[in-house]
């Protein structure tokens, strides 16, 4: 395993703001998922990809806890309130993903044995790989840059899986620097849904595939 925390890459995208959110009273939370998402998945996947000591990856536990977890889970709420299918899927979805992350790495990991711990790791991030690809089919009828999202997340979870079930550090490692990518990608998203909704004009591009 390449760290002491198991490796993982995670969460969430958004979509454009619904037609409905106008008459809502409540503000677009894609960009609060967003930034929630690529944050954590920056932190942690800058351990995956071996650029800073493994013996300091516990400081990802509180980001994924408060700001990947509940953060991104509010948001996910919030979408549900403004009727977006998609947003409220992807970031309810991905909140609860760093939250059990939060809870595999501090209590069950250490408790699992040494020689099959990668297996347990492995089918752990394999399901994640699964409903994010069905995802980016979704991601297809958002814009580019959730679509963008979707992709790279999907290459990173794929990755990180096969590089616990093979044992392979090298996996792993190319895992974490799409992580590094993925989170790059949904800092992009997220700055532009906030820039142009605080602009009231489209001033970042996202690409609308809808």
């Amino acid at each position: 395993m390449a760290s002491t925390v198991p490796p993982a890459a995670p969460e969430t995208p958004s979509s454009p703001p619904p037609a409905s959110a106008t008459g809502t009273g409540v503000a677009d939370p894609a960009p609060l998922g967003l930034g929630a998402f690529a944050t954590t998945t920056f932190v942690l996947s800058c351990f995956n990809a071996n650029l800073i000591n493994a013996g300091l990856a516990g400081v990802v536990l509180p980001l994924a806890l408060a700001f990947g977890g509940l953060a991104q889970l509010l948001a996910g709420m919030w979408e549900f309130r403004n009727r977006n299918t998609f947003g409220a899927t992807a970031f309810t979805s991905y909140g609860a993903f760093w939250l059990s992350y939060a809870l595999l790495a501090r209590y069950v990991a250490p408790t699992l044995p040494l020689a099959t711990a990668h297996q347990a790791t492995g089918l752990y991030l394999l399901v994640w790989a699964i409903f994010t690809v069905y995802m980016t089919v979704a991601a297809l009828r958002v814009n580019g840059a959730v679509l963008g999202v979707f992709v790279a997340l999907s290459m990173t979870f794929i990755l990180l899986a096969a590089g616990e079930f093979a044992q392979s550090a090298d996996v792993a490692k190319a895992g974490g620097w799409v992580g590094l990518i993925t989170a790059v990608i949904a800092w992009y998203a997220s700055f532009a849904v906030v820039t142009n909704a605080t602009w009231k004009r489209s001033v970042v591009p996202t690409w609308p595939l809808s």
